[in-house]
């Protein structure tokens, strides 16, 4: 009975749409799962579910360490997921999606399953206990290592593996963020690198069952439920502001690439010689202390990201709170946390295109639109420049937002940041990563954007 089902799931396009369902089922179950434990280890640590947005105050749970408590905190988290990464999977160390996107591209898609597990504690952990990354990696290779195995369970060819793992990723981001057209987009952008019919249609399976997953528990509102709707431009010249402030988010997006490494090389530098599993406990001193400077960079950051919406932090603090952001991720991930940098990103380009936004509106009032829109054309911006996949930056500024009047200035902001990422640097924020280890797996697609752009030598093969 076994064999001839396995047989069927092996041969059958039909199997494989069955198997992007159970997968879409898991990837829903595991974002749910996560983002729980996510909430649990901070609440216990702190007493609140999120937390830093208050300012510099004690947690509840703890209030005889007092404002002591934002370096010792990250230190014991460091000090427990540092061992068990070192341990039992390193590869979940870091921001997690290079490393779905190397087993796709070069590993026939096989990722071991002990890495899911591993994965959300260390995630979990790094995230409670201050750590300034996002949920979207961590969730990404969960749902990724899930896909394998289920994969490599019932024997599936190399060509149908791939295939699920970016099912796999594409349920967790279509969960994580209630955005399920982002989901398949991110799973064929990014991971896959490729869009067919076949593969399509089972990335969207898994991403619409990952969402419809999770929508009964945590609702049907847009994940950035602060964001005010209806916002648009004044008149159609704005748009030259728009192209202005793509290109200022395409720079930043690049910053960010490039601080995120920068750190990583220092952190290498200064541990050279020492025990990989303390690494995170003592760099988690240093992680602290910048946490007890600017309390606002602990953990994911959203409210901080809806209060900058509602117009509570002037033009510096916003430019502030968008380069410290940079500094506390890349340190974060420096240390040895793990964590995502897609939210990261949005933070950044959020404080970014509020602190545009504001002086547009100073300079030509009304006329220049509303400032929120270049909220999320600096999300937009920043994110399409770090990851150079401009479908996935559009659907996702545009399905986290909610609202489908910012689908024209979004559009031509990934257009414009992508563009710009190109000509500043090669590599993405995750295919960097993999090019340090040796591992070009951007070569064939640089040749051919290239090739449709008349020519042009291939700087990865100097």
């Amino acid at each position: 009975m076994i064999a001839p089902v396995s047989r069927w799931l092996r041969k059958n396009r039909y199997g494989l749409f069955s198997l992007a369902l159970i997968v879409g089922l898991g990837a829903g179950l595991g974002a749910l799962l996560f983002r729980g434990l996510v909430y649990g280890i901070t609440w216990l640590v702190t007493g609140h579910v999120e937390f830093g947005q208050d300012g510099r105050v004690p947690s509840d749970h703890l209030p005889w360490l007092g404002l002591g408590f934002y370096i010792v905190i990250p230190a014991i988290g460091g000090l427990v997921y540092g061992p068990m990464v070192y341990r039992w999977a390193r590869e979940a160390r870091g921001h997690g999606v290079p490393e779905v996107m190397v087993a796709v591209a070069e590993g026939g898609g096989k990722i071991r399953p002990r890495v899911a597990i591993v994965k959300a504690l260390a995630s979990a952990l790094t995230i409670g206990t201050g750590g300034s990354v996002g949920r979207e990696g961590p969730i990404v290779q969960i749902g990724a290592a899930l896909a394998s195995t289920i994969g490599q369970g019932t024997r599936q060819p190399e060509g149908r593996l791939r295939i699920l793992v970016a099912c796999g990723a594409a349920g967790g981001i279509a969960a994580t963020f209630n955005a399920p057209i982002t989901g398949v987009f991110f799973g064929a952008e990014i991971i896959l690198r490729e869009i067919s019919a076949g593969s399509l249609f089972a990335i969207m399976l898994s991403a619409m069952v990952a969402d419809a997953v999770v929508r009964p528990i945590l609702g049907n509102d847009a994940f950035l439920t602060g964001f005010p709707h209806g916002a648009t431009l004044g008149h159609t010249a704005d748009f030259a502001l728009v192209a202005v402030l793509a290109v200022i988010a395409a720079l930043v997006g690049q910053l960010f690439r490039y601080v995120l490494y920068a750190v990583e090389d220092l952190c290498d530098r200064v541990w050279a010689g020492r025990p990989e599993w303390a690494r995170p406990a003592v760099g988690g001193v240093f992680l602290g202390l910048l946490l007890l400077a600017v309390p606002q960079m602990y953990g994911v950051g959203y409210p901080v990201m809806f209060q900058a919406l509602h117009g509570d932090y002037g033009f510096w603090l916003l430019l502030f709170f968008a380069l410290t952001k940079i500094l506390a991720t890349s340190l974060t991930l420096g240390i040895g946390g793990s964590g995502g940098v897609f939210a990261p990103s949005l933070f950044i380009g959020l404080m970014l295109g509020t602190a545009y936004g504001l002086v547009v509106h100073q300079l030509f009032g009304s006329a220049a639109g509303d400032p929120a829109v270049y909220a999320a054309i600096g999300m937009g911006g920043v994110f399409a420049s770090g990851t150079r996949a401009p479908l996935t930056a559009f659907a996702s500024v545009v399905e986290m937002t909610g609202d489908m009047s910012l689908v024209l200035p979004i559009m031509l902001t990934s257009a414009i940041a992508t563009v710009v990422s190109r000509s500043v640097a090669y590599g993405t924020i995750y295919t960097t990563k993999l090019l340090r280890r040796g591992q070009d797996i951007e070569k064939l697609q640089d040749r051919q954007y290239r090739h449709l752009l008349g020519g042009g030598n291939d700087p990865s093969a100097a």
